[in-house]
Formats: structure tokens, C-alpha cells, sequence
């Protein structure tokens, strides 16, 4: 990876969004994904995506995307209009910050006999990118936030089957390394299809024991040979960006201009000079 290619989450640092920024700026990162909800937080002082847009700019930094829920594939016809509304506000939003990645989890069926979920889900993800394919932001199923969506082959599968080319999938080493993902599934067939990447490590323990969000290490503090996984990826034409995502109690506790640093640094070795 390049340093141009590197990002962070804003889940990843506590303070308010304008320390944040200042924070990640000084830190050198120049990329931003952010937690929407703080985002509308933000907007909702009386402020407009533009005067986000304009701060982000006087720090040098550009958003890349977002993420707040799921996308709803199953349920009633309210729930999944409501959550469509919701999540087309989100792209509209994101594209008018520059953003162009949109993370979803996915829901799945009530009952286990439920007739080809994963073709539901792909419909569902097909209709909603059909709304906001004109705001240029490509939504990314998260797998392992789902109760049927549990692996990147099948993210990977419904991003396919949705046949929409702003339909993706986001690859995170700590849903890797929780779920039955294998290595030789980030292959020239699945790597089109993975738009995002986040960064993190996991303490040394099996994957089944393992906290998805909690036992995130700092990249080069854990288990995870991440050289590997991110050359497959590279290897195989993702060119996007690698944004670190932590979810760290020690991290939580430090402030902002401390915690982006340290998150900063642990990405520099695994850039190219």
C-alpha cells in the first residue's frame, strides 16, 4: 500500500469531530471514513455538508465514506422502505462530503427455511443501488454483520448475484479472522468485487474465541499476517483505500492527537517508501 492509500475511522478516537479532524491531520492521515451518525450530529448545529466539507479541507483531509447500520433485505414492506430511505440519505450525504464508500451490515430471514436468502439479499441490494447509483457511491456488505452473511464468499455472492456495479464488498481482518473466510478466497474471481479494506490486528487467539471488535490490536501487535493478506488483495488489482478501524479501549482512553498518532505510525511500515 501506499501512504496516499491510508484512512482512518473515525470509530477509532473519542473527542469531538472538529478534534478529530484536527487530530488526523497532524497525525498525517489525509483520508477520513466516518461514523455518520457523529456526522449528523455535527450538521445538525445548523451546520451543512459544505461547512464540513470546506473544515475538512482547511485540514487538508477528504472523506472517503461512511457507515451507520444495515441494509434490510427481509421484514416488512414499512421496515425495508424506511431502512431504503435511510440508506439512499446516507449515500446522498456521503456524496455531497466527497465520500464514495457506504458500509452496510445485512439482515437475514425469520425463519432458516426461507427460499434462497442470499437471492433476497441481492435483490434488495440491487433496487437500492439502482436509487443512488447518479451520487457515485458504491455500497460495501460487511460480512460477519449478518446473521446469513458470515464470510467473504458470501459477500462476495451476494455483491454478484446483485449484478450492480456500486454494489461491493468490504474486507476487514478482524471479520477474517472471526469467520470461516480462507485465504484462497481472496482470488482474482472475489478481489473485483472488494471495494473497501480496513486495517487492524487481533490478539493471539482462535478465531472462534476471538471478540470481532474488542480483541483489535494495533497492526504488528497481533496475530494476523497482514503482508499476506493485503499483497493478495494488491496482488489481485484492489487499488483503493486501507482505512484503520479500532475498536480499543486503551486507545478510547487516550486523546485524539495521542491515538491517531500511534494508529498512524502502525500503518508506516507496511507502505511502500
Amino acid at each position: 500500500m501506499k501512504r496516499s492509500q491510508l484512512a482512518i475511522n473515525s470509530v477509532s478516537t473519542r473527542g469531538t469531530l472538529e478534534e478529530k479532524l484536527k487530530a488526523y491531520a497532524d497525525a498525517g492521515f489525509r483520508n477520513v471514513e466516518f461514523v455518520l451518525g457523529e456526522v449528523k450530529e455535527y450538521l445538525g448545529g445548523g451546520r451543512s455538508p459544505s461547512d464540513l466539507r470546506r473544515r475538512m479541507e482547511d485540514h487538508g483531509l477528504l472523506c472517503i465514506g461512511g457507515f451507520e447500520g444495515g441494509l434490510t433485505a427481509f421484514g416488512s414492506d414499512d421496515s425495508r422502505k424506511q431502512n431504503w430511505q435511510q440508506v439512499e440519505g446516507n449515500c446522498r450525504l456521503l456524496s455531497e462530503l466527497g465520500g464514495g464508500i457506504l458500509v452496510v451490515g445485512t439482515d437475514g430471514p425469520s425463519e432458516s427455511s426461507a427460499e434462497d436468502p442470499l437471492g433476497t439479499l441481492a435483490e434488495a441490494f440491487a433496487a437500492v443501488a439502482g436509487r443512488v447509483r447518479e451520487t457515485g457511491v458504491t455500497i460495501c456488505i460487511e460480512f460477519n454483520w449478518s446473521p446469513i452473511v458470515k464470510s467473504l464468499r458470501t459477500a462476495v455472492e451476494v455483491a454478484r448475484r446483485s449484478g450492480a456495479p456500486n454494489v461491493g464488498v468490504l474486507f476487514d481482518p478482524a471479520h477474517y479472522h472471526c469467520t470461516p473466510s480462507k485465504f484462497e478466497q481472496i482470488s482474482a474471481d472475489s478481489v473485483p468485487y472488494i471495494r473497501h479494506v480496513h486495517v487492524n490486528d487481533m490478539r493471539d487467539q482462535p478465531g472462534e474465541l476471538s471478540n470481532c471488535n474488542s480483541d483489535r490490536v494495533l497492526p504488528g501487535e497481533g496475530c494476523l499476517d497482514l503482508r499476506a493478506l493485503f499483497g493478495a488483495l494488491e496482488r489481485h488489482g484492489y487499488a483503493g483505500f486501507f482505512s484503520i478501524e479500532m475498536f480499543n479501549e486503551d486507545l478510547w482512553k487516550l486523546p485524539s492527537s495521542e491515538a491517531a498518532q500511534r494508529m498512524y505510525q502502525s500503518l508506516l511500515p507496511y507502505c511502500e517508501e
